[in-house]
């Protein structure tokens, strides 16, 4: 047999077989498209699939087999391709000042939220003590894109975080705070006086009662403002909200130390948040766990999470630190063992490290 012939046989029915599938898929794919009721959305790549297959088959084949993108599109897209590709934009250096960094324009942002009575200059001046040289007219567009307005319309109001963060030295808070203790006369309610230094966290329980009457509140006033030990020593204002609890004895004697008492708005809890924050820890992370059997049994509560606040917690406001940690001997970290310090059968915990 000629070999030739054969091979040709072979050869001619592998081609009419693939002019058959070519010609099936390009039917199946008019089909389709008729079918679509909205156009075909491609990505960037395939588009670019598409546009490098099309340039391959050319213009004439694309005519019978292209349904989904006419040829003209698909050998455009090819067009751009190669145009992007060489078009050595990578190097390229355009005209024009260049963009100011992220960094540089997260400083002047922040120093104009920070010193609402800085204008351009000024802005201008603290940056190049930071090593960045700016010009006014930088800063006034870098605060123009953020929404902030010039020194002079910044500086006719005062916020109450920015009063907060001026007087934080010399502020306190305080509040009340209810808990339900349970006694042999069933459920009790016990009011809980406390004070918070704004600055350094610290806080002091002033008194817990059933009956927080006017003779209570008196008493309660000479205790914190003593000269010694008394939690106001040092404070200038001291924050409270509008309970009835706090009257008008109480705030006079805490005015002989020189302490000026700063009503709050109605419905504001927000204005006294540290307090209110102290408030929802402490029930969070303690009096909600408990049942309570009498007042010895929240006092003895209060004062173990006193301690734990104080000495064993860390405060995410306070960059994450224990506020009043206590001193401990330093030796070789691979010599020390850690321990578990538990405070109420367990429910506060505190992990330290002892030394050998």
């Amino acid at each position: 047999m000629d070999w030739a012939r054969i091979l040709a046989y072979i050869t001619g029915t592998v081609d009419q077989e693939l002019l058959l599938r070519n010609e099936y898929l390009a039917a199946e794919n008019r089909i389709l498209k008729a079918q679509l009721k909205t156009p075909v959305r491609l990505t960037d790549a395939e588009r670019m699939t598409l546009a490098e297959i099309a340039h391959r088959l050319g213009r004439k084949a694309l005519e019978d087999v292209a349904n989904v993108v006419k040829p003209d599109t698909l050998l455009g897209w090819y067009r751009r391709l190669i145009a992007r590709k060489f078009d050595g934009s990578k190097s390229r250096r355009y005209p024009g000042r260049p963009r100011i960094d992220d960094e540089i324009e997260q400083w002047v942002v922040r120093m104009a939220r920070e010193n609402s009575d800085w204008g351009y200059d000024r802005i201008a001046g603290a940056m190049a003590n930071l090593g960045y040289r700016l010009s006014d007219q930088t800063v006034g567009n870098i605060l123009q894109r953020h929404g902030i307005p010039p020194a002079p319309e910044r500086k006719r109001t005062t916020t109450w975080s920015d009063f907060i963060r001026a007087h934080m030295a010399v502020l306190a808070g305080t509040d009340f705070f209810s808990v339900e203790v349970l006694t042999l006369r069933g459920l009790v309610t016990y009011y809980v006086l406390f004070f918070i230094c704004l600055e350094s966290r610290r806080v002091e329980v002033a008194g817990i009662t059933r009956h927080p009457n006017d003779a209570w509140m008196k008493q309660i006033a000479r205790n914190v403002t003593m000269d010694e030990w008394g939690i106001l020593e040092g404070c200038r204002y001291l924050i409270y909200d509008r309970d009835t609890k706090f009257t008008e004895s109480f705030r006079a004697i805490v005015k002989t130390s020189q302490v000026d008492p700063l009503k709050l708005p109605a419905r504001s809890p927000n204005l006294n948040a540290y307090a209110e924050r102290w408030v929802k820890s402490v029930k969070d992370e303690c009096l909600s766990k408990l049942i309570l059997f009498g007042e010895k049994s929240l006092r003895r509560a209060l004062c173990e999470y006193l301690i734990h606040f104080h000495a064993e917690r860390n405060h995410q406001g306070k960059d994450n630190v224990v506020l009043f940690p206590v001193a401990r001997k330093a030796g070789n970290r691979a010599e020390r063992s850690v321990s578990c310090k538990e405070r109420l059968g367990g429910l506060l915990k505190y992990y330290h490290q002892d030394a050998a």
